[in-house]
C-alpha cells in the first residue's frame, strides 16, 4: 500500500466558505435533498451540492496521473466506483487511447448526464455489489466516494474493488487531521457517512483486506 496524492490540486481549487454551509440554510434539509443524488445535487442550488457540475477539464491532470502512476496502455481495462458524470473515464480515454473504461454509480441521474463518448460504458448499481466477475480489471479506483458509505458497507465496498481488480486500485477519501479539519468537514459535508482520521483509514483498510493504494484530502 502506498498514500499518493492525486487530488490534491482539484480539491483546493474549489473556495468553500465553511460557515455559510451551517448559518445560511437547514444544514439537515440539504443533507437529505444531497443524498437523493439527483439533480439537485449534481446541477441544482450550491446548497444541495456541485451547485452546476459544469466541466471545466480539471480532471485531465488526474488521468494523466493514474496513466503515469499505473502504466496504463492501450488494451487496459479500468473501472470507477462511483464514477458520478464520468468525466474522469472521458479523459482516460483520451490520455491513454485504447484503453477500455468501465464505471458505475449509485445515481441514474449522474448516468444520464455523462458525456455520450462514455455513457454507455456506465452502470447503475452499488459499491457493495460491483457486476463484474473476478479479476475483470487492470485498476480499479473510487475518488471521494467510499466515505459516503457506513462502515459495514464500506468494509464491502473495499472487499469488492479487492475482487474485481487484477493489479491495482486506488482509494481517496475525505479525511482530516486535527480539529479545525474536522469541523470544517462536518460543516461542509452533505453526503458524508464515514468521518475517520487518516490512522482510523489505515486500520479499516486493513480490517478489509484492502491492499492497494490510497490518498486523501482535507478540510483545511
Amino acid at each position: 500500500m502506498r498514500e499518493i496524492d492525486l487530488l490534491t490540486s482539484v480539491h483546493t481549487s474549489t473556495k468553500r466558505d465553511y460557515l455559510a454551509r451551517v448559518n445560511a440554510f437547514d444544514k439537515s434539509e440539504c443533507a437529505g435533498v444531497a443524498k437523493r443524488f439527483g439533480y439537485d445535487y449534481w446541477d441544482g442550488d450550491r446548497r444541495y451540492g456541485y451547485g452546476g457540475y459544469r466541466y471545466d477539464g480539471r480532471w485531465l491532470p488526474v488521468a494523466q496521473a493514474l496513466a503515469a502512476t499505473y502504466g496504463l496502455k492501450a488494451g487496459d481495462r479500468v473501472l470507477d466506483v462511483g464514477c458520478g458524470k464520468a468525466h474522469l473515464l472521458l479523459e482516460l480515454t483520451r490520455a491513454v487511447p485504447g484503453i477500455e473504461v468501465a464505471g458505475l454509480d449509485l445515481s441514474d441521474y449522474a448516468i444520464g448526464a455523462a458525456p455520450e463518448e462514455v455513457r454507455p460504458l456506465l452502470r447503475q448499481g452499488n459499491a457493495t455489489a460491483l457486476p463484474w466477475p473476478d479479476r475483470s480489471f487492470d485498476l480499479v479506483f473510487s475518488i471521494n466516494v467510499l466515505h459516503n458509505l457506513y462502515n459495514f458497507d464500506l468494509r464491502t465496498a473495499l472487499q469488492e474493488m479487492m475482487r474485481v481488480t487484477r493489479d491495482h486500485a486506488y482509494v481517496c477519501v475525505e479525511s482530516y487531521r486535527d480539529e479545525r479539519e474536522k469541523m470544517n468537514l462536518l460543516y461542509w459535508q452533505l453526503t458524508c457517512e464515514s468521518f475517520y482520521t487518516p490512522q482510523e483509514w489505515l486500520w479499516f483498510f486493513d480490517q478489509s483486506g484492502y491492499t492497494g493504494d490510497y490518498g486523501f484530502v482535507y478540510h483545511e
